[in-house]
């Protein structure tokens, strides 16, 4: 009997398990492959929620749990995480021995491990790569791993395009949507008095959902956009607020610290840690705009057929859907948009929209892949020079 082959993934973030989540959960499933769960960064903090705990109560042992993530939020901070990373997850890897390791995204916490993976001789199995935040060091995190990566699977056509113009040979980048969209489809959604209750708050008729993350590549703005979103929340004073707070990224500690701040002045608000991916994606079907720069804004949120006001610069570069309307870390131009995305007109347009994300199947073709795609060799890459665009 053929050895199952072992698929490892990585996850540092609530965000991130969200979306690897219902993969985890098809390969859980599978005879044929074997899976091991490496868990380190936010997941392993009390500050962040001990996420952790979540994945388990899902029904996944895991397999290590790597402490890196520094009490500094700074620079400096981060460099030594991504150091205690790489001692780490090396050590982690020659125990675990996966035939490959998955890595979503564009952390530091994602770098490091894929780092030490390369330098282990480990296939790595990139997702959502080849896609653009040039207002974040996100982006040249996410194309450092595209580099060492060896499989690749992309959310759009031009993300593909992009990952083969980096030079990655054309039969192992695949275009198979996000699985964030994907997950809608095959999720159970709570209904708003089931949200409530697992939530413990009540959501009004009129409301927002407010993620701001940090600005990276120029963290002095950070401050200024973000108190420029209280100043336009404040415009909306009948409108209840759910923020969902910052990540370990440099700053993520003073944005939740204004966000505490800010709840406990206005009375229709609420601070959370961690919606987890069911929470947060119920709350879209209940919230009249979602407001900030994540990533969710972009991929998942058009799905709901509502608007999303991308704010800054974080996200410059994403192929947006028309429910995305983007504008300058400004107030007055926060308030600008937030009016035109509640406009009647606004609203009735946005009853075709379409995301550019969305494609059927992402998590079955993923996991199809991961079990099928040959490994002789794969370690040692040649650079593709146009061929396949």
């Amino acid at each position: 009997m053929p050895r199952k082959r072992t698929v490892c993934i990585f996850t540092g973030s609530r965000a991130e398990y969200g979306l690897l989540k219902p993969l985890m959960e098809e390969i859980k499933k599978d005879p044929e492959i074997r899976l091991q769960i490496l868990v380190s960064g936010m997941h392993l903090s009390p500050e962040f929620g001990m996420t952790y705990k979540s994945i388990e109560q899902d029904g996944f042992r895991i397999d290590e749990k790597i402490e890196i993530l520094m009490s500094a939020d700074t620079s400096t901070g981060i460099c030594k995480s991504v150091g205690m990373g790489m001692i780490s997850f090396s050590d982690a890897f020659l125990r675990l021995l996966p035939d490959m390791v998955v890595i979503l995204g564009d952390r530091f916490e994602s770098f490091s491990a894929a780092a030490s993976a390369m330098i282990c001789r480990i296939p790595i199995v990139h997702i959502h790569g080849g896609e653009l935040t040039q207002g974040a060091m996100d982006d040249s995190i996410r194309h450092a791993i595209t580099k060492m990566s060896h499989i690749h699977f992309t959310s759009t056509r031009e993300y593909r395009r992009r990952v083969i113009q980096m030079g990655e040979c054309p039969d192992l980048v695949f275009n198979v949507g996000a699985l964030g969209v994907d997950s809608i489809s095959r999720m159970n959604l709570l209904s708003k008095r089931e949200f409530e209750e697992k939530a413990g708050f009540r959501v009004p008729e009129k409301s927002f959902m407010v993620t701001f993350h940090p600005v990276t590549l120029d963290p002095q703005k950070t401050k200024e956009s973000i108190a420029n979103i209280f100043h336009a929340l404040d415009y909306f004073p009948d409108y209840f607020v759910i923020f969902t707070k910052a990540n370990a990224d440099e700053a993520g500690r003073m944005i939740n610290h204004m966000i505490e701040d800010y709840v406990e002045k206005r009375e229709l608000s609420i601070a959370v840690t961690s919606l987890g991916q069911l929470l947060y994606l119920s709350a879209l079907n209940f919230v009249d705009a979602v407001i900030g720069n994540s990533s969710s804004g972009i991929i998942e949120v058009p799905s709901f057929r509502i608007p999303t006001i991308n704010v800054g610069d974080r996200q410059k570069g994403r192929i947006c859907a028309k429910s995305v309307l983007n504008c300058p870390p400004e107030t007055d131009a926060i308030v600008a948009a937030l009016n035109h995305g509640l406009s009647k007109a606004f609203k009735q347009d946005l009853a075709d929209t379409r995301n550019p994300y969305e494609k059927t199947g992402t998590t079955q073709a993923i996991q199809n892949i991961l079990k099928t795609v040959k490994l002789d060799d794969i370690i040692k890459k040649e650079f593709n020079d146009g061929d396949g665009l």
